[in-house]
């Protein structure tokens, strides 16, 4: 992968509740242009979700009772390439679940959620509930081997973007709400040969 020199950018270290954020250098499919919200980053690898992938599927397609308790858009969000075939629920809960039984909190009130939990219980205490189908995973050091390499930016992250009810334009916004020159790589094409 080739690098770029994209001036003074400074981003953020990678941590869970960040976002990360593909450069137009990232030419995996998996990736391009992706905003991932992270869930874990420690020595042990990163974990994270794909925030911008919406599917086709609704939600009641392959989980009928959490239909109507997901945040709009209802349908399953493509989170990553790794478990595609499992799902995984974040939520912002009203009230923390001290006994952790039915969620985990991840960071700043977003937490995963138990989809084999009752979701009678677990609704009325959501703010905003989202599903995921597959995470994104990198082992120990590989994501900052790709982030050496240019292929990601780190930025803050918050529920407005986790639960965003236009994903499709989020890696535009994001990039656009940062200072330039990174702000101007929100116009960057997606196919440069056609500008």
């Amino acid at each position: 992968m080739a690098t770029a020199d994209w001036g003074a950018v400074v981003t953020l270290p990678p941590a869970a509740g960040r976002l990360l954020v593909a450069t137009p250098l990232l030419g995996d499919p998996h990736f391009s242009r992706t905003v991932v919200y992270l869930l874990e980053h420690d020595g042990g690898g990163t974990v994270g979700v794909v925030l911008n992938r919406p599917s086709h599927t609704p939600v009641g397609q392959v989980l009928p009772d959490w239909h109507d308790a997901v945040s709009g858009p209802a349908v399953v969000f493509g989170g990553g390439p790794v478990q595609p075939d499992g799902a995984l629920c974040l939520g912002q809960l009203n009230v923390a679940d001290p006994a952790q039984e039915m969620s985990k909190e991840v960071v700043d009130g977003i937490s995963t959620i138990d989809l084999d939990g009752d979701v009678t219980v677990i609704a009325p205490q959501a703010r905003q509930l989202r599903v995921f189908a597959g995470h994104a995973g990198w082992s120990a050091g590989q994501l900052e081997a790709e982030l050496a390499e240019g292929a990601w930016w780190v930025f803050g992250g918050s529920s407005a973007d986790l639960f965003s009810d236009e994903p499709r334009v989020m890696w535009r916004r994001v990039l656009a709400r940062q200072p330039a020159p990174l702000s101007l790589v929100s116009t960057f094409p997606e196919d440069p040969s056609r500008n």
